[in-house]
């Protein structure tokens, strides 16, 4: 069942429900055993794979983010219970590998645009979700978060409307994964983020300027810069700062 933007996790269940034990930030590729992030609902594993696309492993579940560059990148791990497409471009959607890497119990969540352009098999599993829609999936409750351009010169790129964001959630742990979009109010005024992706890569979605200010903003517990190639990702995480107790994790995303 598809819902409306209803969903908030109140600070003080996620304050006092997590524990975090969370692996070294030492920054460096995540490799085949994925960053551990241990809390008190459950150990998530963050695998990165290349620019936009990666990996959770949760509550027993695989779920592949954007997964694009064919099967062969992800042959080595399980495959997908839950697939999440954030937009039409190539970088985010790429036919092949969908039906490449999908098994019969893969559930995919995607916006109207990607669920246009799939074949009937892949659409009969999909869940369409608009901007501020919800739904609970493989377990899974799932809340499309806008991602759009801002600044004059980059509409052009991401309209508003067209691409979803998400945030993802099991029990009172919720990670956000930004898609392509910039400092956006409806990123600024996200709350209760445990682990956040963000991207920042120019001309197509924010600087790192823009990306920092917004992470201060919403305060998720750990960060991680994605879908940044030509970024200063070492500038970020001085941006972003440690007054504020976020945890910026810096790992290869582009090991080729």
């Amino acid at each position: 069942m598809i819902h409306h933007r209803t969903f908030l996790a109140p600070t003080a269940v996620l304050v006092g429900l997590l524990a975090l034990a969370s692996a070294p930030a030492a920054d460096s590729s995540s490799g085949s055993e994925g960053d551990r992030i241990v809390t008190a609902d459950g150990e998530l594993v963050v695998r990165p794979v290349q620019h936009a696309s990666f990996l959770l492993e949760w509550r027993g579940k695989t779920v592949y983010v954007d997964p694009v560059g064919g099967a062969q990148r992800y042959a080595q791990w399980p495959r997908p219970d839950l697939i999440l497409i954030t937009d039409v471009h190539g970088d985010h959607f790429h036919l092949d590998t969908l039906k490449e890497v999908v098994v019969p119990s893969t559930r995919l969540v995607a916006p109207p645009a990607v669920a246009a352009q799939l074949p009937d098999d892949l659409r009969a599993r999909t869940t369409v979700l608009t901007n501020g829609q919800t739904a609970t999936v493989q377990d899974f409750h799932i809340e499309a978060i806008p991602a759009y351009n801002l600044t004059a010169e980059r509409l052009k790129f991401h309209p508003r409307g067209r691409g979803n964001g998400y945030v993802i959630a099991a029990g009172p742990m919720r990670v956000y994964i930004s898609g392509d979009t910039e400092d956006i109010p409806e990123m600024r005024s996200l709350r209760d983020i445990t682990v956040a992706f963000v991207c920042m890569n120019l001309p197509y979605t924010m600087t790192v300027e823009q990306a920092a200010e917004a992470v201060r903003a919403f305060r998720p517990r750990i960060v991680y810069p994605y879908h940044y190639r030509g970024s200063d990702v070492e500038r970020f995480r001085q941006l972003v700062g440690t007054d504020l107790g976020i945890e910026v994790r810096l790992r290869n995303w582009y090991p080729n």
